[in-house]
């Protein structure tokens, strides 16, 4: 990896999963700021420059295919990497079909999340 650290954009409304996830991600020497649900995701990546986002599709309010498609309005290059839960792959698969990088079944894998992230950064986006 080079000097430049890896920008991770974390959206999800569970605080403290969210928040353990940012910590793990900073041990290992990835940048990440986090948003507690889709608008807060939406706005800042209308703002700033990210490497990477990792969305929960389950959220109160704006759900994550709908900030998947706003995030995609404002920059067709971000790889998203879409996490469920709920046993809901049908939504994971939804999300691909809408421009999402992969997804990803919580509870999540640290190391298979690592790897989506190092695939999502080394692959050209997808138009």
């Amino acid at each position: 990896m080079n000097s430049q650290r890896i920008n991770i954009l974390l959206i999800d409304d569970e605080i403290e999963f969210i928040s353990t996830l940012a910590e793990r991600l900073e041990l290992r020497g990835y940048a990440s700021t986090i948003a507690s649900d889709g608008e807060s995701g939406i706005s800042l990546v209308a703002k700033k420059s990210f490497d990477v986002a990792i969305l929960d599709l389950m959220m109160p309010g704006l759900n994550g295919l709908d900030t998947l498609r706003q995030i995609k309005t404002i920059d067709t290059s971000l790889p998203v990497i879409l996490l469920t839960g709920h046993g809901s792959t049908k939504d994971g698969m939804e999300g691909m079909r809408m421009g999402a990088f992969d997804f990803l079944m919580k509870p999540l894998d640290i190391n298979e999340l690592l790897e989506k992230i190092k695939l999502a950064i080394k692959e050209p986006a997808k138009e």
